[in-house]
């Protein structure tokens, strides 16, 4: 290509450029408002299994016997309790995870005019990575929040919403406790990416070479759903890990119950049993696949219509 043709090209608009960082974040806060009930639940029985590992004991943890728990001990409102935080989270994540893949992915199709599976995973885990760095601290705020009525009174944090939970860790814990379990939240968060993006584009592509036709809704739910249950299976158990990191408080001598991830895989498998790191697959299934769906097709929806509007 020579240096004219390049300079003929119609340069991006701003809209262009921030549409898909626009439209992740929407997408997944939607998603994530409406869905996060069974994420409270999911939270919840991780850390009931968790207590009940403690005490050598084998009890009930599936969803809808945690779901009544909460029912009647908090009622509905209980459900919704780190609400904001959550949002916030998909604010930052899903605009970040899904706008820097999908900028990277259509460079690549610039460049080579197809993105092949490997460019594909790459976009993934550089976007994953990059967006769970980034969203950690209120992670760490959403998960403390959604396990506070788990602790006895005395012990409770009481966060009154996300701003407050992340001006008081530091005050009390210092800006390191913005990171704690920022390792399995970090690989979880390349695991998910990793098995969302680039098999929903994968399949998605298939299925239309396959019926001969162009990102149809009813394709875009099957490849949805397929993304969504290969990352609800590889990503729960790095779930399952960085939910205790982040919630666990030192005992009265100061000591706190993990000294890190490894410890903290060791201890969940002799207490609880290896295959207690997917505990809460239902719930988290329940969560994940639909949020994967509502975020994905609601992203395409929003930039059809922005294409067909600046057509226009």
């Amino acid at each position: 290509m020579n240096q004219q043709s390049i300079f003929q090209q119609p340069q991006p608009s701003t809209w262009d450029i921030i549409q898909p960082f626009v439209t992740g974040g929407l997408s997944g806060a939607f998603a994530s408002a409406v869905l996060f009930p069974i994420d409270t639940t999911k939270v919840r029985i991780q850390a009931r299994s968790e207590e009940l590992g403690k005490l050598g004991q084998k009890g009930n943890v599936s969803f809808s016997y945690m779901a009544k728990e909460i029912s009647k001990t908090t009622g509905i409102r209980g459900f919704y309790k780190g609400l904001d935080s959550s949002i916030a989270r998909q604010l930052v994540f899903s605009t970040a995870r899904l706008g820097i893949y999908k900028t990277m992915t259509d460079n690549m199709k610039k460049e080579y005019g197809v993105v092949s599976g490997m460019n594909k995973i790459k976009a993934a885990v550089t976007a994953g990575f990059i967006a769970t760095t980034m969203a950690n601290p209120i992670d760490v705020c959403m998960v403390r929040m959604q396990a506070d009525p788990t602790l006895p009174p005395a012990e409770r944090r009481n966060y009154k919403n996300v701003f407050n939970a992340l001006t008081r860790i530091v005050k009390e814990e210092g800006y390191s406790a913005w990171w704690k379990g920022s390792f399995p939240t970090i690989v979880r968060g390349i695991v998910i990416n990793l098995f969302i993006l680039a098999p929903y584009d994968e399949i998605k592509e298939r299925i239309n070479a396959w019926t001969n036709t162009k990102d149809t809704l009813s394709t875009q739910i099957l490849a949805s759903g397929g993304a969504g249950f290969l990352s609800s299976f590889f990503s729960l158990p790095f779930d399952n890990i960085k939910t205790k990191l982040q919630k666990m408080k030192p005992d009265t001598n100061g000591v706190l119950p993990y000294s890190g991830i490894t410890d903290c895989v060791t201890k969940t498998c002799q207490r609880e049993g290896f295959t207690r790191l997917w505990v809460g697959f239902g719930s988290y299934y329940s969560r994940t696949a639909p949020h994967v769906m509502i975020t994905l097709v609601i992203m395409e929806f929003i930039a059809r219509w922005s294409s067909s509007k600046a057509k226009n």
